[in-house]
This record gives structure tokens, sequence and C-alpha cells, in this order.
């Protein structure tokens, strides 16, 4: 019998999973969505777009991972030129904990029949077989059967229920059929069986959507969800001649498929550009909070004791609501390129003829590459597959390209010796999207020479028409020493209000001293600190560069030569001296200034006399204040040495005298102070009185 229970224990509750079963397999009637089309942009997101033949209304179920869900909620698009979207609908961020929400039993009650049952108490339900019952759910209680000898032989739960007959037990196990009676409670059994079936997946999410239409037709979805960064590097082989104005460049893409889905024969695009980027959690469940308002209860009427009524006038009508235009969708962009790569360089490199084609590997299908608006696009020619978690690294790029040599003395990066670089442009009609760049240096003809590496050199984003400097090394054969001296000039001052207006020029001198290699020649870019509201003016050359925040001064070198140059900056500053209130001394040096025309040196030269006459008479007058106050420096002194003397003595009568004598001082140098402090007004008056004069 025990034997016979165990086998029937997977029929418990078998119309129950039965349910579940069709609920999944309608769900599974939803025809799943194949990847064709793969955009990836190295702003770090990535267009992912899939195809599925319909006919009439169809059903789609896409996949993705839980973490994806906001970006396809905001970006989600159908495009169904014969049909009609009907919508998407998918589990909320907690399918499990919100379907269990509005049930009778928990998750955990589905662990075992024994658990259902005993969270259903009071349920009634009905035993089919041998031994049929129809009643309520009392209790489940487990039990273990014993052998004779006393050792424990199988565990059973044994079901007590409340029946017309009264309290009636079955084992559980030994059960051949289990039903419950209610409908709506086995519907709500099979939901929750459905719902944890279908979100076995924690980190994914299965949307469904639908499309209405009548004939056979292609219905394409896509969104734009995060993605790694697809990266950019280049090798660019320059000869070793230093004359040599082409170069070989060949641009590789690194992608990598950390999507969670294979890429099976996709069409691959990579986008260069900075779009403007954001996320929105829109899978996340948001609700306004409400002031909540207290119950009125009714009080104990009281009314106020009226006091009379004010007329008022009624409140103006609410303004009628505005009505708003309706946003034009914008068409979709259009991503196609038919074009193929060319050669990349631009007009601002001089002295660049057309080699021959280089020997270089070219990739076996040329990959065309499209100048948009703010980006350039590069589409494979063929489809790719790529297995989810792999890395692809292909060819984008290969072609010559102009080039020339240059050294570039940056002081901050050596302040010895320059760097070597290769100026390289774009004469293409397609940007170039950043990387680094691996150089080679070619020894002999194309094909056929050696090759060494050089360097390293990181490029930024190089439009059409433009060129870049690649630094790669040290260059030790030249040396470079530099200093730097700074100069004040006064240039013209006139007078005008009682003000003198005059300018100087500032100057700002780099010397350059530098020694070229011994047996070579170099054009030298010397790098030099822009200042703010200066202007060069030396040396004068169309050719030089600006950078931000710095010049870029070319200088030619010939083999074993040295040279000095220098790079001169000047700027003109207008200053101002109010004369009324300025220094003898300060007024003494302009009027000494030969750059100022002869009437402002008399004009500054009368000013300093009646300057001096203001001095002479400050003098005197703190000539006076030091005499009395060493007075009463020497009263306050006798005083206190008169307290300590007897009265009547020759001392006491002696110091009493004394002070007689200096209070008479003191009444002297008052009146030559207050004449003192006349003669000083009439200077400063006349100083004043003559400064208003000028201009």
């Amino acid at each position: 019998m025990i034997a016979a229970a165990m086998t029937r224990v997977p029929r418990v509750l078998g119309l129950a999973a039965l349910g579940a079963a069709l609920l999944m397999s309608t769900s599974a009637l939803a025809q799943e969505l194949a990847l064709k089309r793969v955009m990836l942009s190295s702003g770090g997101v990535g267009y992912f777009e899939y195809e599925a033949a319909v006919e009439g209304d169809a059903s789609l179920k896409l996949t993705v991972g839980l973490e994806q869900v906001d970006d396809v909620l905001k970006s989600l698009v159908v495009y169904d030129d014969k049909g009609g979207v009907g919508g998407l609908n998918l589990a909320g961020r907690e399918p499990l904990s919100q379907t269990f929400k509005d049930l009778p039993f928990d998750q955990g009650a589905l662990g075992s029949p024994a658990a259902l049952l005993n969270a259903l108490r009071g349920a009634e339900i009905s035993i089919g077989g041998s031994r049929a019952m129809t009643g309520r759910v009392v209790a489940v209680t487990p039990e273990t059967v014993m052998t004779p000898e006393g050792r424990a032989l199988q565990s059973r739960n044994r079901v007590t229920m409340m029946t017309e007959k009264g309290l009636q037990q079955f084992v559980l196990e030994d059960a051949e059929n289990l039903q419950f009676a209610d409908p709506a409670l086995r519907e709500q059994v099979q939901r929750a069986l459905a719902a944890v079936a279908n979100n076995r997946a924690k980190d994914a999410r299965t949307i469904e959507l639908t499309s209405k239409g009548k004939d056979r037709r292609t219905v394409r979805v896509a969104y734009i969800v995060s993605a790694p960064l697809w990266k950019a590097s280049y090798r660019l082989t320059v000869p070793a001649d230093d004359a040599a104005t082409k170069a070989q460049l060949q641009g590789w893409a690194v992608v990598e498929n950390l999507s969670g889905t294979d890429w099976k024969n996709v069409e691959l695009t990579l986008v260069s550009g900075q779009p403007v980027m954001f996320r929105q959690a829109l899978y996340r469940a948001y609700y306004v909070e409400r002031p909540e308002v207290p119950v009125e209860v009714v009080g104990r009427l009281l009314p106020n004791v009226d006091t009379g009524q004010t007329a008022f006038p009624p409140p103006p009508p609410p303004p009628a609501p505005a009505t708003m235009p309706r946003p034009a969708m914008a068409p979709p962009a259009q991503t196609r390129a038919d074009g193929r790569a060319v050669g990349m360089g631009a007009p601002g490199v001089r002295d660049v003829d057309r080699a021959a084609p280089t020997n270089m590997a070219a990739p076996a299908e040329a990959v065309a590459a499209q100048e948009a608006l703010t980006q350039v696009l590069f589409k494979f020619p063929t489809p790719v597959t790529v297995a989810n978690g792999r890395t692809l690294s292909v060819p984008i790029i290969n072609g010559d390209v102009p080039v020339k040599r240059q050294a570039l003395y940056q002081p901050e990066t050596s302040a010895r010796h320059p760097l070597a670089s290769v100026r390289m442009a774009n004469d293409g009609t397609s940007g170039l999207p950043p990387g680094v760049i691996t150089i080679y240096e070619r020894q002999g003809a194309p094909g056929s020479g050696d090759i060494t590496y050089v360097g390293d050199a990181r490029l930024g984003a190089l439009p059409p028409g433009e060129n870049r400097l690649l630094s790669y090394a040290l260059d030790q054969k030249i040396n470079v020493e530099r200093d730097q001296a700074r100069s004040e000039t006064l240039v013209r001052g006139s007078i005008a209000g009682g003000v003198l207006k005059y300018e100087t020029l500032q100057r700002q001198t780099m010397t350059y001293r530098v020694r070229a290699p011994a047996r070579e020649g170099r054009q030298l870019l010397v790098e030099t600190p822009r200042l703010a509201g200066w202007k060069l003016t030396k040396p004068v050359n169309p050719d030089i560069g600006q950078i931000e925040g710095k010049y870029r001064v070319p200088f030619d070198l010939k083999g074993g030569e040295a040279y000095t140059f220098e790079v001169v900056q000047e700027q003109t500053v207008s200053q101002e001296l109010r004369l009324v209130d300025a220094e003898v001394e300060r007024v003494g040096f302009y009027a000494r200034a030969k750059e100022f025309d002869q009437k402002t040196r008399d004009a500054l030269s009368r000013l300093i006399q009646l300057q001096g006459a203001v001095v002479a008479a400050e003098k005197v007058l703190g000539e006076i204040d030091g005499q009395r106050q060493r007075i009463v420096q020497e009263q306050a002194r006798i005083r206190d040495n008169l307290g300590r003397v007897p009265s009547g003595t020759d001392l006491h009568r002696r110091y009493l005298a004394t002070l007689d004598r200096q209070e008479t001082e003191i009444e002297a140098l008052a009146k030559r102070r207050s004449e003192a402090e006349v003669t000083v007004q009439t200077a400063r008056d006349a100083v004043s009185k003559y400064v208003a004069s000028l201009g």
C-alpha cells in the first residue's frame, strides 16, 4: 500500500497543474522576434531591431533583461506598414508578490500539497477513487509510519475533513484524485502556478506585443538600451624618409556582444558621435502623496457675533485654458549607407602630393562610411555572427593619408627635448572616430622594407578637411633651452580733468635656444602659453597655429645648426592717476618720463612745486605738534614728582616755576599751530586749484 501511495502522489492536484500548463501554452503561442540589426554607438548605447513575419492579428514575444526594461519602455518603436500597434504588456517589477497579494495563500503554500491544503483550511474538496468523499478541509497533520521493530519507515500526511457524515480522514499520499469544488479557487491556484512558471528568470522580463492587421507582412520592433561602447584603434605606418608625404592608415573596430543574446547573421552598424542620452525609471511605480484631511466632527454650535458686512466685488472669471498644439512625430532617421570608405587627409598639410597605393593588406570587404549631421556611421557589408560574451575586431578603414613629420616642444611634458610627431590629415568624405594609434616606421619601399614599432599616440575625433598632430616618442636629437622675461614701459600720457591718463606697454619675451640634429633637419613646433588679452607680435608668421590656451609657433631647423628664437607677446594697459591725491615721488617719476610731451611734463613739474609747499607746511605743523607733545610729557613727569616733594621746599617751588614756564610755551605753540594750519590749507588749496585748471 505504501508503494501504491507513492506512485499516486504526482496525480494530486493534477487538474491545477493541467490548468497552469494550459495558461503557459497560451502564452507560448506568442511568436518570437528574431534579431536582425544592431547599431552600436560610441556614446554607450545600442539600437537593436527585431523582425517577425506575421499574418492577421499577431502576438509577438520579446525577452529583455530586467535592467533594460526602463530603456525599452522609453524607446521601443514598432514599424508595421500594413497593420497597427495594439500595445504591449509585461509583468510588473515584482510580479510574484503582486500575484500572491490578491490570493488566499502565499507562494510558500505551493511547496507541497499538504502546505496548500493547510493554507486553504475551510475550502471544500472532493476525493475520487475507491474511497470518495466530499467535505471541507479541517487540518493536515504529518505522521510517520513505523515498522514492527520501531524503525521509521515513511512520513505521510493525514487530512481531516468535515463531511455530511462528520469528521473523516484520509492519507493524502493515498488519494488518487483531489479537486477543489470552488471554480474560482481552482482558477486562483492555476494562476499562481502559471505565475511561478513564467517568472523563473528573476533577471529577465518577457514583453508581449500585439499587432492588428489582415495581410501577411513583416513587423519590425526596435529599442535603445545600454551597451558597451565600441572602440576604434588605428595602425599608422610612416616611411622612414622625413620628406615622405604619405602614410598607410588602417583602422579597426573592437565590438563586444554583452547583450545576453547571440548575434546570428545580424546587420551591424557602428556609429561614432556624442548623442544626448539619459535614463528614466519608467518601470518603477510612483504614487502621488496627498494631504490627509481630518474628519470633521460636529461640535457645539457657537456662532460669532455679527459685526456687519462690507461690499466686495466678485472675483474675475478664470482665464480660458490654452489650447496646446499636438506635437508632430519626427520621421525615423535613415541610417543606411551606400558609399565606400576613401583615403583620409586635409588641405591643412602643406606640400602633400599623391603617392601610389601601398601594399598594406586591405579588408576582404570594404565597410561603407557615411557622414551624418552629428555622427559618422560605419555599416558592415555582410551580416556578422557573434556569440554572447564574445569580442569582435574588424577593419573599418584602410588607405593612404597625407602626413608631415614635425617635432612638438611641450615644456610641461619635457623641458629639454621635443616630442617626435606626425601631422595626419583627413582628406576623405567622412570623419574618423577617436582612438589610439600604433605607429610603425618602414624602411625601404612599400611591401618590402623592414617594419619597426616607434610608439603610440592618441587621436581625437577628426572631421573631414582637418588634421591632427600625433606625438608618439621623445626626440632626443633636439635640445631646447628657454628663458622668460617681462618688462613694462610707458608709451604716452596726458592730463584731463585733473587726472593723469597714461598707457604702459607690457611685454613678455620667451627665448628659445635650440640645437638641431647633427645630420638632419626638422620643423619644430613650439607651444607657448597664450596670454588672455595680449597680442603676439613676434614672430610674424601666417602658419602660427592656436590651440586651447596656447600658440604653436613653427621654426625650420637645418641639421647641425644652433638657433635662438624669440616669441614676444605685448599688451597695452591704460591707467589713471588722480593728481590731487598723488604722492610727490610718483608725480616726480612721470614728470621725468620722456614718453610724455613737454606740456605734460611742465604741468607735472609745476605740480611738484606746489606739492613741495604742502610738504614744507605740513613739516612745520608736524614740528610744532612734536614740541607740544614733548612739553606735555615733561609736565606729566613733573606733576608726578611734585606729589612726592614736601610743600614749601625749594624743589617744590622749582617744579612750580617750571610748570608755569611750560604753560607759557604751550600757549605760544598753540598760536603758531593755528598759523601753520592756515599755511597748510592754503598750500593744499593751491594744489587743488591748479589741478582743477589742468586739462
